[in-house]
Parts: structure tokens; C-alpha cells; sequence
């Protein structure tokens, strides 16, 4: 009941998974954000609850900042007016400290930031989530059944190691009737910005992402070529799509986060049309 009311004001509320480590989702993730964000009349919260890898503070360029505790709950830390951001990195006395934690913890620590985190206003929650399919993710969906949640994306890069993990996790949403977004294909290529040719450095040796989302009727969000650029604005907690607003990255992250905001839009509309 106390979870449902504090997501009551939340719209829409996206999870961001990945079967593998490394793949890209918190870099996603914090684009999605900022993608959301640039439009100012929409208010955008972003959830870190990779409770052992929390990278968002980095991206975001919120490293060093403290949670403040207030009459309403804990406050958000903001990038932007209409962006604020969770994260238990935010609770670490240093950035190299490890959390040492077994299930029950962290699963505590995820109630709380959906419980205590006084959001306002929300019109994108969106939720970087840890590698995997275990207790943070059932948590977090266990939890968010309390309201509503939109679905997922589910992150991949080209190649069948990547894949074959990615599989588990389409078959976990569908355990545990999360529905599904769509599938973005990370570091799809690398087009040389010296002779425009384009080099797969992780080979789709199955078909990659495309074949993948055939086979189990699932939509291909997009391809994202890789830019050594998107790496360096992670970095520096920059935005990668206001550095560099000409790379195609940046087209094509556009169109994912496009393609997203209309699914969220007809999910809302048939969620009214039902009630």
C-alpha cells in the first residue's frame, strides 16, 4: 500500500535489462534519460538499483553527491530540473568502496528507494537494472506490480555470448509477465571516421540481434554503432547526444528513444481505454 501510493504520481515506468555485464545498459539507460529529459515539460527519474556496479553517479556526472533526507523522504539528487537520479552509489563514503551484500539487504535497500524516494511529479521512471535474473530483478518487478510497469528493454550486443544470455532474459520477462519494449543491438558495428568503412568488431556470427528477435517475436528497437565518443562523454558525465549531436549513435539512439516514448504512449492510452 505505502509502495503504491509514493508510485501513484509515476506515468510510466521502463526497466532497463541486459543478460550480461558489459553490454551497455547503464550507458542506455542514462541516455534514454537525458533523451526524455530534453523535452522540459516531462519530468524523468532515473532508478540505479545495480547495487554492487553502480555506475549511474559517473555517467551523470554526480559523483561525490550526498542523498538529503527530508519531512517527505529522501530527495533525489538532480542533473536537470526535470532530471533527478537514485542510486546507492550516492550512499558509498567513496566511489571504490564495495557493497558486500547478500539478497534480503539489497532487496531492502530497493523497497526503500521506491518507498522513500520523494519523486513528485513523474512522467518516465526509468530503472537500470543489474546484469542477470535474479533477486534484484524479481524484487524490483514483485515490487513494482504494486502499480504498473511499462515494460522492459532488453540490451544486447551482436554476438552469440551476448545473445545466448539475452534469450534467458526474454524468457524470465515472460515468466514473470513483464512485457517487453523491444531489444536495442549495442556496439553494432563501427563505421572508421577516417575512410567511412564500417568494421564489425563483435561479429554476429547467429545473425545478431535481428535474427534473435525474429526467431522469439520480439521488436528490434534499433542498432547502435559503436563511437569511441560515447565512452569519453560516460566519462565525463556528459551527455553523449548533446557532445555529439551529428554522430550516427546519436540518430540512432534517437529514433530507440522515439520508438520508445509512442510504445509508453499507446501502453497509457489502452491502459485508459480498459479502465
Amino acid at each position: 500500500a505505502e509502495l503504491r501510493e509514493r508510485l501513484r504520481s509515476v506515468k510510466h515506468t521502463i526497466l532497463v535489462l541486459s543478460g550480461k555485464g558489459g553490454v551497455g545498459k547503464s550507458t542506455f539507460s542514462a541516455l534514454l534519460a537525458h533523451g526524455l529529459a530534453a523535452d522540459e515539460a516531462k519530468q524523468v527519474a532515473l532508478l540505479d538499483i545495480d547495487i554492487c556496479g553502480p555506475s549511474i553517479p559517473k555517467m551523470m556526472g554526480l559523483e561525490g553527491e550526498q542523498v538529503h533526507q527530508s519531512g517527505s523522504g529522501w530527495s533525489p539528487v538532480y542533473v536537470e530540473e526535470n532530471l533527478g537520479v537514485m542510486s546507492v552509489g550516492f550512499l558509498l563514503s567513496s566511489p571504490d568502496d564495495a557493497v558486500i551484500w547478500r539478497g534480503p539487504k539489497k532487496n531492502g535497500l530497493i523497497k526503500q528507494f521506491l518507498r522513500d524516494v520523494d519523486w513528485g511529479e513523474i512522467d518516465y521512471l526509468i530503472v537500470d537494472t543489474p546484469p542477470g535474473t535474479s533477486d534484484e530483478h524479481l524484487s524490483i518487478v514483485q515490487y513494482l506490480g504494486a502499480t504498473h510497469i511499462d515494460g522492459a528493454v532488453i540490451i544486447t550486443t551482436p554476438q552469440e555470448v551476448s545473445l545466448q544470455d539475452v534469450r534467458k532474459e526474454i524468457n524470465f520477462c515472460h515468466k514473470v509477465k513483464l512485457p517487453i519494449i523491444g531489444v536495442v543491438e549495442n556496439m553494432s558495428g563501427f563505421i572508421c571516421p577516417k575512410c567511412k568503412n564500417e568494421s564489425q568488431i563483435f561479429p554476429p556470427t547467429t545473425g545478431g540481434a535481428e535474427k534473435m528477435c525474429q526467431n522469439l517475436n520480439v521488436s528490434l528497437l534499433g542498432k547502435v554503432p559503436l563511437d569511441p565518443q560515447i565512452g569519453k562523454s560516460c566519462d565525463k558525465g556528459r551527455s553523449f547526444l548533446s557532445e555529439a549531436p551529428e554522430s550516427p549513435a546519436t540518430s540512432s539512439y534517437r529514433n530507440i528513444i522515439q520508438r520508445i516514448q509512442e510504445y509508453c504512449d499507446q501502453h497509457h492510452f489502452h491502459e485508459e481505454k480498459i479502465i
